[in-house]
């Protein structure tokens, strides 16, 4: 500072700070602000100060000498305290005032230990000793702020400013200050690489202390298996290579599965997706793990039916784990490629795996992982399954290794019956069954021809102590088992948990608004109840959380319960080895004796399959032999899998001409398998069959000469595939929307209603004829006049319901399909399942299935009008009917029906407790909650508010996101010069 001139001889082109190249080399300000410092001790310390002050001068004399030279003399930091600074820049008058104000506010004479920092030049060290610390030798806490080191930084912050200032600076000085920015920018980017390869967070395999916790806290898990152990350390887990790991149903399977996610979600921060085969589980895992993600601070998403955004919101703060369905999971993957975010995407974990081989829905679990693992080295594939007789094939589908295990944390005793004898299963034996014991059991004449099963004497061995499932092979073969047991039992079963059964009952009739099924009236004050596609998913909700919590000790169900519900028992019986008239699969089977043994509660579990002596030698092939292999199923349905396949990847840019075709085909399963399923065409020449298929629906264009096609997807074809409607149905689609838009009925939902009618139901409904014309003329004459225009006139109604012969060619899959639309429309205005199924003289399951198709195919034709121009007048018209469909309540109950698992009975009892909105919900005591609402476990009140925060986050973040994306500097702003 001695050496430079004085400020007012400066022009505006000269460097302010002479031959400095940094105005924070300049350590000398730094030394007078000491010297300021030791001024003010000086003026205003005692005696004790004093001597203090030369101990702490001697020592700073010695760790001088022991340091560079660089220490400058107090002298100079006096001559600038007198100096006056009438000469110097507005922003240097600034910084002498706030020394001044600094001093006025630091003057203490009470203080004993001004903290007073000794720097080490050769940047090795840097301490800070205080002056008790000097004389006495140990540690004491500073009371005052760091006086010098504060002003230091005010003056760095002022002199910068000034820099910053628009005026000219010399070029030497520009050019180091861009050095050192970017030597800043690669220092941080260094640093975020370093982090994000970084996977270890805590001792609990790779995660904090925490998750542990947490486990324990809401799952009540404690320590894990010594498999789970085992796979979690597994060198392909750790390396992230793609695995397969099988074991028997009950095994905790899913929990490695988690562990690895919250791994991905914290360690690497990247996104997960969880595919699930059925809503119902995709609910029940977003309602386990909201409380994971509130305090670990990641999004849990729910994508199922109509729920879910696509693209995803593009969070910047947090990680997303999206748990889906097999067919949201596809239009997620598919979203996610055509934005570029894929490589967001650090890992997907595909339950059930062995679905692979399972009609349509395999052939779009293919579909997903194909992409994913064309499109994406880094994302990390995880597949969970049964037990697989091919396991290879899928092995080298997703170059996975495999761990498997037979382990089951409660054993596993399978049995078979035949008449009145029981047989343990044993592959050993040479009739694979050896005799375990007699059943005996008084049974009078009538109970014998009532139950010649003796499906009574195998229940009430183990209820209602114990629970019991039994597996019939119809739903009314449900129905009527369950009123058979019922019948012949004791007194005492009404008397077990009477007063939760009686609020059971109450809430199934509040769930059909004051109907209710009159064999669930009968049976269930016994604790027994039925489980399947006909109940109404409250019901079905209902009776599975009093099964989980022991009100009903046995449920009759059919085989949808093994794989959509964790409902384990202590005796599985199979009633029958059939389901419908098709004899079960080994899956199946392996799939319900599963479900036998209660890890926790049970010792042991055991399975009965009941057996006529006719179906004794298929029987044995079904318990002894090896697992089925499991299949590709692109080819389904004569090719509407790898259909629809080609479609989607020439619409994704991923295959733009043959070749590229060809290369992304060799990596399915469907080309693993190419000899055993391309027998009568090779899959090459399906595929050239399915670009002729495509381009002739209008789907596609095919350009070029036969050496190289250009494959381009038609606004047609990207509407279809972004919408997931099936190819053999987008023509209709569109046809059915075209003609709509030429006299849209507005003033009701029945026209609405009808576009959005799903097309795979038709097949399964047949109209009673005076029943529709009986809803047809309490039609408006307006909805009529509409009904014809789709063509279904009232003339052609009255002679189909009057028995006649209908000469005129009437379409009857527009017939039906009205007949479908004004069951939905007669729904959504009542919003009662119960009243719309006594109407139609149909079952509520059948109107239950109905409303939950429609609301997901109404999903769908809105994603594919949003990308058809012409089609913009139904974009805000199809936005409120699929909110409408997806809940079918009084609009005042939607918010709290959001929160996945909450039914509308639920909801009501929230709303009459004064939990009007989502809000209300996210923010109320748990325990208040439970106490508040009759019939809700703390258990379920806690997951329940836990998912209306993690819902209300989930909404809060998006509209940040939206704000933030408002505010941002465009990146392709052009470049801008001042004037």
């Amino acid at each position: 500072m001695a050496h430079v001139q004085p400020t007012e001889f400066c022009s505006d082109n000269e460097d302010l700070f002479g031959g400095y190249d940094s105005i924070l080399e300049d350590s000398s300000i730094l030394a007078k602000l000491e010297s300021l410092e030791r001024q003010q001790d000086n003026e205003c310390s005692s005696e004790r100060k004093r001597e203090d002050c030369a101990v702490f001068t001697s020592l700073r004399t010695t760790v001088v000498n022991q340091t560079d030279k660089d220490f400058v003399t107090d002298s100079i930091l006096n001559a600038v305290e007198e100096r006056p600074f009438g000469d110097l820049p507005a922003s240097q008058m600034e910084f002498q005032e706030i020394l001044k104000s600094t001093e006025r506010q630091f003057v203490n004479p009470t203080t004993d230990a001004t903290s007073t920092p000794l720097k080490d030049f050769s940047k090795k060290t840097a301490c800070t000793i205080t002056q008790d610390e000097a004389v006495h030798g140990h540690n004491k806490p500073a009371n005052k702020p760091n006086v010098r080191n504060s002003m230091s930084e005010r003056l760095k912050r002022t002199m910068l400013s000034n820099a910053a200032a628009p005026v000219s600076v010399s070029r030497s000085v520009g050019q180091k200050e861009a050095v050192v920015s970017e030597e800043i920018s690669v220092a941080l980017q260094a640093m975020e690489t370093v982090s994000s390869q970084t996977t270890d967070l805590g001792p609990f395999f790779g995660l904090p202390s925490k998750v542990k916790d947490l486990l324990n806290k809401h799952k009540g898990i404690k320590s894990l298996y010594d498999w789970q152990e085992t796979c979690l350390n597994l060198d392909c887990v750790q390396q992230r290579r793609n695995l397969i790991y099988s074991l028997p149903t009950s095994g905790g399977k899913t929990l490695v599965a988690e562990i690895l996610i919250l791994k991905e979600l914290l360690c690497r921060r990247k996104d997960c997706l969880f595919i699930l085969p059925y809503v119902s589980l995709v609910q029940e895992k977003v309602r386990g793990l909201a409380s994971f993600g509130l305090e670990l601070n990641f999004m849990v998403e729910e994508y199922a039916g109509s729920k879910g955004r696509f693209p995803p919101v593009k969070r910047r703060t947090h990680q997303s784990l999206f748990i889906a369905t097999i067919e949201k999971a596809h239009s997620l993957v598919n979203s996610l490629i055509e934005t570029n975010r894929l490589d967001n995407l650090g890992l997907v974990v595909v339950d059930e795996l062995h679905m692979l081989g399972d009609g349509a829905r395999g052939a779009i679990i293919e579909m997903t992982l194909a992409k994913l693992l064309f499109m994406s080295k880094t994302t990390h594939i995880i597949g969970m399954s049964a037990t697989l007789g091919n396991i290879k094939d899928v092995q080298t589908f997703l170059n996975a290794e495999n761990y498997s295990n037979d382990f089951r944390p409660v054993q596993l005793k399978e049995y078979v019956k035949l008449k009145d004898t029981i047989y343990e299963v044993d592959p050993k034996e040479e009739d694979c069954f050896k005799l375990s014991r007699s059943l005996n059991y008084k049974y009078s004449s009538g109970m014998q021809k009532m139950d010649p099963d003796h499906i009574i004497a195998l229940v009430t061995e183990v209820i209602p102590t114990h629970s019991c499932l039994v597996f019939c092979p119809t739903k009314k073969n449900c129905e009527n088992v369950a009123s058979m047991i019922c019948k012949y039992l004791k007194e005492n079963f009404l008397r077990q948990r009477e007063a939760e059964k009686a609020t059971l009952l109450r809430e199934l009739r509040d769930s059909g608004s004051g109907n209710m099924c009159p064999v669930l009236k009968r049976i269930v004050p016994f604790g027994i109840a039925y489980h399947h596609s006909g109940l109404t998913t409250e019901e079905r909700k209902l009776v599975e959380e009093a099964y989980s919590t022991g009100v009903l000790c046995l449920l009759t169900c059919t085989s949808t319960l093994a794989a959509g519900v964790n409902l384990p028992a202590r005796r599985v019986i199979l009633r029958s080895p059939f389901v419908a008239t098709q004899f079960l699969k080994r899956s199946q089977y392996k799939q319900m004796v599963g479900r036998a043994g209660r890890a926790g509660i049970d010792t042991a579990g055991e399975s009965i399959l009941i057996l006529q002596e006719k179906d004794k030698n298929m029987a044995k092939s079904l318990v002894c032999a090896p697992v089925e292999n499991c299949y590709s199923n692109l080819m389904y349905e004569e090719g509407k899998g790898i259909l629809s396949l080609v479609l989607s990847l020439i619409g994704l840019n991923i295959t733009t001409s043959l070749e590229q075709l060809k290369d992304f085909l060799s990596g399915t399963l469907l080309s693993v398998q190419e000899t055993q399923l391309c027998v009568k065409k090779s899959l090459w020449d399906s595929a050239l069959e399915c670009v002729e298929v495509l381009k002739e629906k209008g789907l596609i264009t095919v350009d070029g000469d036969a050496q190289d096609l250009a494959l381009t997807v038609t606004r047609l074809g990207k509407a279809t595939y972004k919408g997931s409607v099936d190819v053999s149905h987008s023509g209709t689609l569109y046809s059915d929307l075209s003609k709509g838009l030429e006299g849209l009925l507005l003033n009701s939902y029945l026209h609405l209603v009808y576009l959005v009618t799903p097309y795979e139901l038709i097949s399964q409904c047949k109209p009673e004829w005076m029943v529709y014309l009986r809803q047809f003329t309490l039609l408006s004459a307006s909805e009529q006049k509409m009904s014809a225009a789709v063509g279904v006139p009232e003339s052609f109604v009255v002679r189909k319901a009057a028995g006649q012969t209908v000469k005129k060619n009437t379409e009857m899959l527009v017939v039906i399909r009205m007949y479908l639309a004004m069951m939905l429309f007669s729904l959504l205005k009542e919003t009662n399942l119960w009243s719309v199924a006594e109407k139609f003289q149909i079952s509520r399951g059948f109107i239950q299935t109905l409303l939950s198709s429609a609301s997901a195919f109404c999903s769908c034709v809105l994603h594919f009008t949003e990308e058809l121009e012409e089609f913009w007048p139904y974009k805000a018209l199809l936005s409120e009917l699929t909110r409408r469909l997806t809940y079918c309540v009084r609009a005042e109950l939607i918010p709290l029906m959001e929160v996945a698992g909450v039914m509308e009975s639920r909801a009501k009892q929230l709303y009459n407790a004064g939990y009007k909105t989502l809000n209300h919900l996210a923010n109320a005591d748990p325990k208040v909650l439970s106490k508040s609402i009759e019939n809700l476990y703390k258990r379920q009140a806690d997951q329940m508010v836990a998912s209306a925060k993690m819902l209300l986050n989930e909404k809060a973040a998006a509209l940040q996101e939206e704000v933030d994306d408002l505010l941002m500097l465009p990146i392709d702003l052009p470049f801008q010069t001042s004037t």
